[in-house]
């Protein structure tokens, strides 16, 4: 089963940077509408004025919304359907992530945290998934990150909302299945900007946004369940769940090491408890 993309209306968080910014240029070719979701729409101009250049017959719709608030989620789709817009594909990209000793964080970056990576996908999947089944066909992509495998010190809550969205996804593709609904968790590893994988100056694994991008959509288009974007980064994950837990622990303290070496080198840089650049969608509220 394929998910509905051609000719589509596709709805994208995060879309601003990052992997939703690339999932929204590779889309841009094939649907009828993108629906580009951010808390400030200036945000998406410039994306915007970019696919018009490129597309001009594509429909782009900006929407403000804080989509961590339900009113706000309701507002905005109750807005789309005055317009006779129906979202076909939901696409979740608004990943934040926070480097730094948990006890040491201040909570209203991790609450911010928690809402982001587990409060927004499950909403906005809440608010959208019954049109899809009731039409017989629909999608939804989660990106999230290789770390729902991981023990992850220094990103403790980050760690935890992955396996949320693992938990999530995949329960909810046994509650739809054989109803016409596609749903699919993308989990990355490392990424970035194409100079440096160009370059050779990649950390390993690291792959481009683009080339993330792309695996991901592909992986969706076949209509599976998990894919781990790269052959490295794919063959790692499926290993580590097969390592005993004890071994599991100790590659968690080496991590652990480093996180703290970090620190102690460069105290004024990383904060702990400011957001770090892992799949960062979003910048967390200093508060």
């Amino acid at each position: 089963m394929r998910p509905p993309i051609d000719q589509a209306t596709v709805l994208i968080t995060g879309a601003a940077g990052g992997i939703g910014r690339e999932l929204a240029r590779l889309l841009s070719r094939r649907v009828r509408t993108l629906v580009l979701v951010d808390r400030e729409v200036a945000r998406l101009e410039p994306l915007r004025e970019e696919l018009l250049t490129r597309y001009p017959t594509l429909g782009v719709i900006l929407h403000a919304c804080d989509v961590c608030e339900p009113r706000e989620v309701d507002a905005m789709v109750a807005s789309l359907e005055a317009q006779f817009v129906r979202v076909d594909v939901l696409v979740n990209t608004a990943t934040l992530g926070l480097k730094g000793l948990y006890a040491e964080a201040r909570w209203g970056g991790l609450e911010e945290l928690l809402r982001s990576n587990v409060w927004v996908p499950a909403l906005l999947t809440h608010r959208l998934l019954a049109p899809m089944l009731e039409r017989g066909r629909g999608g939804v992509l989660n990106i999230g990150s290789g770390a729902a495998q991981l023990m992850l010190p220094g990103s403790a809550m980050f760690a935890a909302t992955q396996r949320f969205l693992d938990g999530f996804t995949e329960s909810l593709r046994l509650e739809v299945e054989g109803r016409g609904v596609v749903i699919t968790r993308v989990a990355p590893g490392p990424v970035g900007d194409s100079g440096a994988e160009e370059a050779g100056s990649a950390p390993f694994f690291q792959m481009s946004l683009e080339r993330c991008a792309r695996a991901a959509l592909a992986a969706f288009e076949r209509g599976e369940a998990l894919v781990y974007p790269g052959w490295g980064h794919r063959w790692v994950m499926r290993l580590l769940p097969l390592l005993p837990r004890g071994l599991q622990r100790s590659l968690g303290r080496l991590a652990l090491r480093g996180v703290r070496r970090e620190a102690l080198a460069a105290p004024e840089a990383l904060p702990v408890g400011l957001a770090a650049p892992v799949l960062l969608t979003r910048e967390p509220n200093p508060a």
